[in-house]
């Protein structure tokens, strides 16, 4: 007779992802996970072959969490890399483990992220297209303006996870904003000049 499922991987996940947003990765294992779900730890040790494929499943979990609470309406370039930024951002000041895990490195699967994968892919060069009809810019220029306010935004989101740096969203945002649109009065610039802007 087949054994009964009560405990189901996506309520272990869902725990340890609970506890990772609210204590931080450290305080992730078996033993505190099945205590958040009020189990032993064999339903764990039953649905994960061992620790490191616990771990991936994690990190997956929380990654395609993040991407679902970023998410949002289809809408012009510019204000879809807006939200993109503020979504950035919001992670860092309400979910800061969860922005330390994903971000800096507390997560022990290879490196947090490559600046590829941050704004590439199909969305990315959407929005890179996107931005460059809205702006008049090349898609280099509109490229290197994305590139840039991600660098920015990055910095700024891990001071504040950090606790180095506190400020509200609303100010936040106006500081990116401002910075973006200083990176395409720039390349603007540049343009009008016939000079190539700094890269």
């Amino acid at each position: 007779m087949a054994r009964k499922v009560t405990i189901t991987k996506e309520m272990i996940l869902e725990a340890a992802l609970t506890m990772l947003i609210r204590d931080g990765y450290a305080a992730v294992n078996i033993k505190t996970v099945a205590k958040e779900l009020g189990c032993s730890t064999q339903p764990i040790a039953w649905q994960f072959e061992n620790m490191e494929v616990f771990r991936r499943e994690l990190r997956v979990y929380a990654q395609e969490y993040a991407r679902k609470t970023a998410k949002g309406g289809r809408r012009a370039s510019s204000a879809a890399f807006e939200e993109m930024g503020r979504a950035y951002v919001r992670m860092a000041i309400k979910e800061p483990n969860l922005f330390r895990y994903l971000y800096l490195g507390e997560s022990p699967m290879d490196k947090p992220y490559t600046m590829k994968g941050m704004s590439g892919g199909k969305a990315g060069k959407a929005m890179v297209s996107g931005i460059a009809a809205e702006t008049g810019l090349s898609e280099e220029q509109a490229g290197r303006c994305i590139r840039n306010t991600v660098i920015y935004s990055h910095g700024l989101a891990t001071m504040v996870a950090t606790g180095v740096f506190r400020a509200s969203e609303k100010d936040l945002m106006a500081m990116i904003r401002s910075v973006s649109e200083g990176f395409v009065q720039n390349e603007m610039r540049a343009t009008f000049s016939g000079e190539e802007a700094g890269r």
